[in-house]
């Protein structure tokens, strides 16, 4: 018998199906096109281990990679207690697993150590064309010029190559098998229906992912365990505080809404909820936002009724109370790097019209990005507003303020934006986030949603 590779899986050639061993039959299928045997490429180092405990000889022809014995670190690592605890989990099981880490507690020099400690070739995954470029600039720092890029326009593929998880789900099936150890940046992004197919399609039988928030609904959790391993080391923010990451504190500020403005956003919401009252939907049960825009699109009133739902939204999250907020604590903090947090673009050019800021959301050019973080970098510019593109994936220059003028419930969202101010810098003697909240309104609850014990 022998293991092939072959467009994504991996073909157990020459195996008559009387001699498949039982422990087999759950990681593959009888492939009627060749009268062979074939099992996901993610499955491949328990297809061998098993093959090996059981006895049976097999020609491995599958794998296309070997140790790299000349990967030498050119820049010495000294590991702080989270990451060497972070590691020792991951080699303890088997080099599989994920590590869950804040941001900017070093997950990339984690990774590096595990490339260093493996030797073996490494492709590394990353959500963004910006984490693209940071991550080949951090290798190639230590590793040298034999960093290979896939995404972005760069098609180099080298025995440490980093790629975008869109390049990687196009180019997969083709070079799964030169990579022994695969690493996912961002590693929540996996379980997605497309994305997973990168991490299914490779070989590589070591396996981490990194994420500073791998909580999951139930599904996609076991994707990601299935595919990347468990999560075997967890560090909350609060572990590193005052250490590796800035003390912080997290302020609540509660603002009201303008007469006009309350009397708009009662009128509408009043016709929103009626809706869902009528047609008896809570958004507490699987599907109800699904049937929500059907009835909107399917009933008479359902048109004004949306527009009466994205009107009390849009009063609640942008209230003329939070820039009069926004203006004072600009004002009362000279000198200190800011970013102003919105949920949504229309809101972020909103306020960088009226206080002359810079503004980053997806529409932002590439270039025009790079000037604004520089200048942020500098200190020549202090403030910056965002609406999504900033909570991760970009090399944010260290700040010491957070404005979250608005967001989802989700606290995923919320944790990743204090993670972008508690990154330790000189003179730094504690990050504080605001959270401007609407009083009375439906921002109360998403407030309350995403606030969790972990932040």
């Amino acid at each position: 018998m022998k293991l092939l590779f072959q467009g994504g899986t991996v073909e157990l050639a020459d195996m008559p199906a009387e001699k498949l061993p039982a422990e087999l039959f759950p990681l593959v299928k009888a492939d009627p096109r060749t009268g062979s045997f074939r099992a996901r490429a993610c499955d491949y180092a328990e297809i061998v281990l098993t093959l090996c405990r059981l006895g049976i000889p097999f020609a491995d022809e599958a794998k296309k990679f070997l140790p790299v014995d000349d990967l030498e670190l050119r820049e010495k690592i000294v590991l702080r207690p989270h990451q060497e605890k972070a590691l020792a989990a991951w080699r303890n099981n088997e080099f599989r697993g994920v590590a869950a880490l804040p941001t900017g507690s070093g997950k990339t020099i984690l990774a590096v150590h595990a490339v260093a400690l493996l030797r073996r070739p490494a492709f590394i995954m990353v959500p963004t064309i910006d984490l693209l470029i940071q991550w080949a600039n951090v290798l190639e720092r230590f590793f040298g010029p034999r960093i290979g890029m896939l995404g972005g326009g760069s098609r180099d593929i080298r025995e440490i190559t980093v790629s975008t998880y869109d390049s990687a789900v196009l180019n997969m099936e083709f070079i799964g098998d030169r990579f022994g150890l695969l690493v996912a940046d961002e590693c929540h992004h996996l379980p997605g229906p497309e994305t997973r197919l990168a991490a299914a399609m490779c070989i590589a039988p070591f396996r981490l992912g990194l994420s500073a928030t791998p909580d999951l609904p139930d599904d996609r959790a076991s994707v990601l365990e299935d595919l990347m391993g468990p999560v075997v080391c967890r560090v909350g923010i609060g572990e590193l505080e005052g250490k590796v990451l800035s003390c912080y504190d997290v302020r609540q500020i509660r603002t009201s809404l303008d007469p006009d403005e309350e009397a708009s956003y009662r009128r509408s919401r009043e016709l929103y909820t009626s809706f869902l009252r009528r047609y008896r939907i809570s958004f507490s049960m699987p599907g109800a936002w699904n049937r929500f825009i059907g009835l909107a699109a399917r009933t008479p009133e359902g048109r004004q009724v949306f527009e009466a739902y994205l009107e009390q939204r849009r009063i609640s999250r942008s209230g003329r109370a939070k820039k009069r907020v926004l203006w004072k604590i600009l004002s009362g903090s000279p000198g200190e790097r800011i970013i102003v947090f919105t949920a949504d673009n229309a809101t972020a050019y909103d306020i960088g019209r009226s206080f002359f800021l810079p503004v980053i959301t997806h529409l932002t050019k590439s270039a025009e990005r790079k000037a604004f973080l520089d200048s942020f970098r500098t200190g020549a510019c202090r403030v910056i507003v965002t609406s999504q593109v900033l909570n991760e994936g970009v090399d944010v220059p260290e700040a010491s303020i957070g404005i979250v003028i608005s967001g989802t419930a989700s606290a995923r969202e919320h944790i990743q934006r204090l993670g972008r101010i508690l990154r330790p810098a000189p003179g730094k003697e504690r990050a504080v986030l605001y959270e401007l909240v609407s009083a009375g309104t439906s921002e109360e609850s998403v407030s309350s949603r995403r606030r969790t014990p972990a932040c």
